[in-house]
């Protein structure tokens, strides 16, 4: 039991669940900045819950990429990139995977129910609902929106923009511009782990018509739009710094991973993102996901113990 508890854990893709935990982080420590007050129990009940949901999604899309032949024909697989191959190896069955990412998203929706009867909020009901639907759509039929050209900009929202905003207002209690800009850059960031484990399943993708952008635009342009989607999160964190007296101290420590940013730009070139056994794009961008959030959060908390906050 023990053993099958683990393994139904792994193919959770347990280390990729930071994704779903930033944006958590950013935004509850953006509402600690502005009101120098803090809910533990709102904070870790919202960290369940996306985490569950995220969970789910994972199991989710590797089900339902099994279906379309997607991770079948994926040649190219990566620690970052062709799914958990828990599938395509035998250690699970399909139908375990469905039903384990089913399980994953109804834990998750439980959790979800509960932080709305807390808060008796309609808008963080309606941010859990497109949450839920958009992770478990983003490869189930009919819809498949990871198959339609805006699953990258999808991802944006689900795990950037919608968590930022919904775990700042579970603190706050308050809908305001502030966190736009850290839930933007945050947004950006997740967008560039996508967008740079898309190289090295191109022909797989291409095979089965998921339309990433890597698939509709080509290699060299997709290059460009990850160079220029990198550098503008660093124009917005200056911009903030100009204009919100909470984005101070996250907007400098923020602009301070720039050299990592510098390395990511070169390596992210035709020869390395396309030839088998490199992934160091991939390894250098979930790094800079993971340290660009810290950095933001770090700055939010530095603001809130200094005494400076709005509210």
């Amino acid at each position: 039991m023990k053993s099958k508890l683990f393994i139904f854990f792994l193919a959770s893709r347990p280390k990729f669940l930071v994704a779903s935990a930033a944006p958590v982080l950013v935004g509850s420590a953006l509402g600690f900045a502005v009101t120098a007050t803090f809910s533990p129990y709102l904070f870790i009940l919202a960290l369940l819950a996306a985490m569950a949901l995220h969970t789910g999604s994972n199991l989710a899309n590797d089900y339902f990429d099994h279906t379309s032949r997607n991770d079948w024909l994926n040649r190219n697989p990566t620690p970052f990139s062709g799914g958990s191959r828990f599938i395509q190896d035998g250690i699970l069955s399909p139908k375990t995977i469905l039903l384990l990412s089913l399980l994953a998203l109804t834990i998750g929706s439980a959790i979800g129910i509960f932080i709305v009867y807390l808060t008796r909020s309609i808008f963080i009901l309606t941010l859990g609902l497109i949450g839920l639907l958009g992770g478990f759509f983003y490869t189930a039929p009919p819809i498949r929106l990871g198959y339609r050209s805006i699953g990258e900009p999808v991802i944006a929202l689900l795990f950037g923009i919608l968590p930022v905003y919904g775990s700042y207002y579970l603190q706050t209690q308050v809908i305001d511009i502030i966190p736009l800009t850290p839930a933007v850059i945050v947004g950006i960031l997740i967008f560039l782990v996508i967008l740079i484990n898309e190289f090295p399943d191109v022909a797989a993708d291409a095979a089965v018509n998921k339309r990433t952008l890597v698939v509709r635009f080509g290699v060299p342009t997709s290059i460009w739009i990850y160079r220029i989607a990198l550098i503008s999160s660093y124009l917005v964190a200056t911009l903030a710094m100009l204009i919100y007296r909470p984005f101070v101290f996250a907007g400098f420590l923020y602009l301070l991973t720039l050299p990592i940013v510098i390395v990511a730009i070169k390596t992210a070139n035709k020869e390395d993102l396309l030839k088998p056994g490199r992934y160091r794009a991939s390894q250098l961008t979930v790094f800079l996901h993971t340290l660009g959030s810290l950095t933001l959060i770090a700055g939010f908390i530095i603001f809130g113990l200094s005494g400076q906050s709005r509210i």
